[in-house]
């Protein structure tokens, strides 16, 4: 991909530039903006200068200082690791190791910190799924007060909070702000929109189920699809070998608790309205009061992480992996399932991270492009479950947000929280998400580059540009405790995808499990007047009989299949 050899001749570069001495340096600013940034930046040149300028002063007192910043492994994340810290060490005279571990290690050495109080890492990109556990226990610095007292003389005059999309993610109910996006990306539904518009498919389809092969609304609409393409000879359209209509992974495997914590029991409708996310019961079914305090995630106390609507997310997504996707799926972890779809032999993915773009527009994506290099593919919203209504989200995004423990002395702090902004900063934003795809600012998303990189991305473009955007979000402030919750999913979700438990047996010790963490808690006293207060358990009918979740089991499941044009839903975006 042309993008990553430059990158590559630019990570080059800034390596040479560190074998100089540590010390702040705008000529090592100017031949970054000259090699790496080369005119891709939403600023003009004299713009750029201007901020590499504030950073080469802000970080004269920390000149000489070693730092260390940790996030998960993904494009964006080695963009920066290999190519931006070498270039912020060469300009300021700080010095970057970014490391790069797997989303659970940051989870756990972000723990190891809370626990301990030492600091094992000065900063850290972690998902803002952590944003109701730093909140409640207040072991990052929020930075809101931050930038405004210890942060002042290096928070930059042009952060421009206003440009970045996903703040209200990174907000607590207290109205501060905790984490800094760093990337954006969202679960959306991936399809092969050539087959889907060949004459022979739309005909065969329209004869076999009487209606249009299109986009799925719902659930009942994508099963048929599934159906549909699970072994159908495509030999007419070139394609040879097994084509599957459905694409996922189910090993049991600390990957499998986000494929259901990111949203698919909203996607399902197991929640209730809400936006950014359901209230009071959330997409993990724990229910909270109206002060925020968790108070139950069983159905017995107003949750519904074993309802009827969760029985059926989670019995659809076995019934879809064992029937229409590939046989080693069920034994794959989210890594190893995600560049399939690039191969070529499946129909749609109804839970495609929009992060693995890079990789489907890339040299190993030949099956799904044309010779011209415009896709095959599409991505959309989508579909939702039929417990879903108006209201509800209907998927997740991941946003990965810098984060400053209060354990980390300041001045480290300080330093880290520069490099934050320079990865962050409009100056190198549009460049890192030509390479990333990973959107965090609108004027990046909105910028000429990207219209006119446009019909090579598959929609993401579209997508980010919509009003729809915004029924896509994080876990919410529910959670009071990720890292001890999230271990809880896939081990016992694991129990029913292997078939040693029912759906429902799974969840209900799912549900206990969430709620034995919830009493430690509570009984622990450790969050304070936002930590959990638990409802006594009463007769689930008593809930079902009341509005909102958690909902009644809905007798038949199989609501009327509902399709949509693409192109006809992209032009209703743009309207």
């Amino acid at each position: 991909m042309k993008t990553l050899i430059r990158s590559t001749s630019a990570m080059g570069m800034a390596l040479a530039l560190l074998a100089g001495p540590a010390f702040a340096d705008m000529e090592a600013a100017m031949s970054f903006l000259d090699n790496e940034i080369d005119g891709l930046s939403v600023l003009t040149r004299e713009e750029q200068e201007a901020e590499m300028q504030w950073f080469v002063d802000a970080a004269q007192p920390f000149a000489g200082m070693e730092i260390n910043v940790v996030s998960e492994t993904i494009t964006t994340h080695e963009y920066e690791s290999q190519v931006l810290a070498p270039a912020f060490t060469a300009i300021t005279g700080i010095s970057v190791t970014h490391d790069l571990i797997g989303e659970g290690d940051v989870v756990e050495k972000l723990q190891t910190q809370m626990q301990s109080g030492q600091n094992v890492y000065d900063a850290y990109v972690n998902d803002s799924d952590l944003i109701g556990t730093h909140w409640r226990y207040q072991q990052v610095r929020n930075l809101t007060d931050w930038m405004a007292n210890e942060g002042a003389d290096v928070t930059s005059p042009t952060l421009n909070l206003d440009d970045f999309i996903g703040l209200q993610f990174t907000t607590a109910p207290d109205g501060k702000l905790y984490q800094l996006p760093d990337q954006q990306f969202a679960n959306l539904y991936w399809f092969r929109y050539d087959w889907f518009n060949d004459e022979k498919n739309k005909t065969d389809f329209m004869d076999t189920f009487g209606y249009e092969l299109g986009v799925p609304v719902n659930w009942s609409a994508y099963e048929d699809i599934a159906e549909f393409f699970t072994g159908r000879d495509l030999s007419h359209m070139g394609v040879e070998g097994d084509v599957y209509g459905n694409m996922d992974y189910g090993k049991k495997d600390p990957s499998l608790g986000w494929r259901y914590t990111d949203a698919w029991m909203s996607m399902a409708g197991m929640g209730d309205v809400g936006e950014p996310n359901g209230l009071p019961v959330d997409e993990w079914g724990i229910r909270v009061n109206e002060n925020s305090q968790p108070v139950g995630s069983c159905v017995a106390r107003g949750g519904a992480t074993n309802s009827p609507a969760a029985v059926y997310a989670v019995n659809k997504a076995i019934e879809w992996l064992q029937k229409y996707s590939p046989p080693s799926a069920a034994g794959m972890t989210f890594g190893e399932a995600g560049p399939i779809p690039a191969q070529g032999q499946i129909a749609q993915q109804m839970f495609w991270y929009t992060a693995f773009t890079a990789d489907m527009v890339g040299d190993g994506a030949a099956a799904v492009l044309n010779e011209d290099g415009t896709p095959k593919w599409r991505m959309a919203p989508s579909p939702h479950g039929v417990y879903w209504k108006d209201g509800q989200k209907v998927g997740y995004q991941d946003v990965g947000s810098w984060t400053l423990m209060q354990s980390t002395p300041v001045d480290r702090a300080q330093a880290a929280w520069l490099y934050a902004q320079f990865v962050t900063s409009m100056t190198v934003d549009l460049k890192k998400s030509d390479v990333g795809l990973t959107f965090i600012r609108e004027s990046t998303i909105n910028s000429d580059h990207f219209s006119e990189r446009a019909n090579l991305l598959g929609g993401l473009i579209e997508f980010y540009r919509s009003p729809a955007r915004v029924a896509w979000s994080p876990t919410g402030t529910n959670v009071p405790d990720y890292p001890k919750l999230a271990q809880l999913w896939w081990q016992n979700i694991g129990d029913a995808m292997s078939g040693a438990k029912t759906a429902q047996e799974a969840l209900d010790a799912l549900c206990e499990a969430q709620e034995s963490v919830l009493e430690r808690l509570e009984r622990a006293g450790v969050q304070g007047d936002i930590g959990p207060v638990m409802n006594d358990e009463q007769d689930p009918q008593v809930w079902f009989d009341m509005d909102g979740a958690p909902y009644a089991k809905i007798e038949n499941e199989d609501e009327e299949p509902m399709t949509v044009s693409y192109d006809e839903l992209v032009q209703s975006w743009q309207q």
